[in-house]
């Protein structure tokens, strides 16, 4: 019998003889409804929302920042800073300063097979981290860290050969034990299909959370139950199962028929708009949260297509959109435009930098300078007589993603510029298309930042995707400006606020002067849950709420 209909059975007996209503009744399992599979398991190869919310059930990071946007240990005792002394300001040969962060490892931890997490994993994860042909597009990376000192098996010391900002902010580490053989055995530059995370992804070992992953169909769901060897609290589900349905309208149809129990907001899943109108149409049926998050939503631009090589091109793409009436129309004002990837709740958002006029009429003027001229059928052409016309792709099956699309489209060409829409799947258009940068023209996605995060992986020029470093970047407009490298550089390293404030406000304008890049809007997460989950608290950062699954619970 599935065991999903014998505890269902099992609940209607006893709620008859108990009297207990069937809803008050405790589950064993959580179906999780989501509109895309993650392109591959290993947490620190391929960034995508996706991935990172389905492993934050299984794996835990070194550091991450809570609810309440305050940076907290969830692998070590406590957290490190220059006011406790866990780190320390240290001189280095050149006369620079460097920093060297001290981490004591939770004794308790193990991975699901039983092995114990130490400073071995530390340091096979910092090797290969800082290996460029591994593929490792951390928030936080590896290479920051000269050397390692090993204290004891839980203790260790991270000598970092500059002063950095985020010293005490690291991202996952990888079972030694396991994945040393793969990354062993691997050619120079293959570690992504040599990883155990990928090809036996339910194997015994990978895991150091709350859960495990213990079923993967690919494209299908992938199945976690709890880790026998977490020695934190006791998850309140036995299983969590993530089920795709690419389809947003039939993952909408799946959730009234109770074949998932959620929509979570801090994953692909039911659109804003959907959301908005089942909370319309069912208003007592589920729990409904719109949470502000610094989810950017936004149009990367193929710099290397000679259409898109001209910056005023560029420019008249931008005034060309009603940015401000689409969200009004689609999400009742609930996602607030933006001008730069900084959202205003970040305490670096620079608020001089302001958000892109519709002006159409200016549009078409910037276009007519570049040479670019109406023809008899309204589109834009040269004096060679090309057309002015772009492919723009997204994720395929994201209803809002297309109506949006749809929107621009008309917009765009009534300023005389042409799109073709040429959508994908999302394992396609994050797994080959963005990662290898194969789009022609537009893409539309979006990515989700941790508080007051880094923008190197997305815009220094040493994370522009390649064979040389695995496709391992998400610099996906291929920005390779060396005064954006400095700022990124010097904002890492200034501990002063009000200095740091200066340079990202630096930063933000050149983003917005170069308009490598359409910003549209910051999303307020739809979270649709069922009345009986508790301890679910969205974040509104990407520092995602199954970090803190083992508080998630029935009642």
């Amino acid at each position: 019998m599935n065991i999903r209909i014998a505890a269902a059975s099992l609940a209607l007996i006893a709620g008859g003889l108990l009297g207990v209503p069937q809803a008050a009744l405790a589950k064993d399992d959580l179906v999780i409804g989501v509109a895309q599979f993650p392109p591959s398991l290993n947490p620190n190869i391929d960034p995508t929302v996706i991935k990172s919310y389905t492993l934050d059930f299984a794996i835990r990071p070194m550091t991450a920042f809570d609810k309440d946007w305050k940076l907290t240990c969830l692998l070590c005792t406590t957290l490190p800073t220059i006011e406790n002394g866990g780190a320390k300001f240290e001189d280095l040969p050149d006369g620079k300063k460097g920093i060297a962060v001290t981490f004591t490892l939770r004794p308790d931890l193990k991975w699901n097979d039983g092995t114990p997490v130490t400073t071995k994993d530390l340091v096979f994860t910092w090797k290969l981290g800082a290996d460029p042909k591994s593929g490792f597009s951390n928030n936080n990376p590896w290479d920051r860290a000269k050397k390692i000192d090993v204290v004891d098996d839980h203790t260790a010391t991270l000598h970092l050969d500059h002063v950095d900002v985020a010293y005490n902010q690291w991202d996952q580490l990888l079972p030694a034990h396991i994945e040393a053989k793969a990354a062993e055995g691997a050619a120079a530059g293959d570690y992504l299909k040599a990883t155990v995370y990928n090809r036996a992804p339910t194997t015994p070992g990978l895991y150091n959370g709350p859960f495990m992953v213990t079923g993967y169909e690919s494209g299908s769901r992938v199945v976690l139950e709890q880790n026998p060897y977490w020695a934190g609290p006791k998850p309140g589900f036995k299983r969590i199962i993530i089920k795709t349905i690419e389809n947003t309208a039939a993952l909408s149809a799946n959730l009234l028929s109770g074949d998932i129990d959620m929509a979570p907001g801090d994953a692909p899943a039911l659109t804003i708009d959907q959301v908005i109108a089942l909370r319309s149409q069912q208003p007592d049926k589920f729990a409904y949260l719109f949470k502000p998050s610094l989810t950017y939503e936004h149009i990367d631009l193929k710099i290397e297509n000679p259409i898109l090589s001209d910056v005023r091109v560029r420019r008249a793409l931008i005034a060309a959109i009603d940015r401000e009436t689409l969200v009004k129309r689609l999400f009742e004002g609930m996602q607030p435009v933006a001008a730069t990837w900084v959202n205003p709740l970040n305490a670096f958002y620079a608020p001089d930098v302001t958000v892109a006029k519709f002006d159409p009429a200016h549009a078409k003027a910037l276009l007519a300078e570049v040479g670019w001229k109406p023809g008899s059928d309204g589109i834009c052409r040269n004096g060679a007589g090309e057309k002015l016309s772009l492919e723009f792709a997204t994720t395929a099956g994201n209803k809002l993603r297309e109506l949006q699309e749809q929107v621009l489209q008309s917009q765009w060409k009534t300023a005389c510029i042409e799109t073709v829409i040429k959508n994908e799947p999302a394992r396609t258009l994050f797994g080959e298309t963005t990662k290898k940068r194969t789009y022609t023209g537009l893409v539309m996605y979006a990515w989700s930042s941790a508080v007051t995060e880094s923008p190197r992986k997305t815009l220094h020029s040493t994370q522009i995707p390649n064979a040389a470093n695995n496709y391992g970047g998400a610099n996906y407009i291929g920005l390779a400006d060396p005064q954006m490298d400095a700022w990124i550089a010097t904002a890492e390293s200034e501990l002063d606020p009000a200095k740091a404030r200066v340079i990202w406000a630096d930063m933000q304008k050149s983003y917005a002067d170069q308009a490598r890049v359409i910003p549209l809007f910051f999303r307020a997460e739809p979270y649709v849950l069922p009345k009986w989950l508790k301890g679910l608290t969205p974040t509104g950062h990407g520092d995602y709420s199954p970090l803190w699954a083992e508080n998630w619970r029935s009642e």
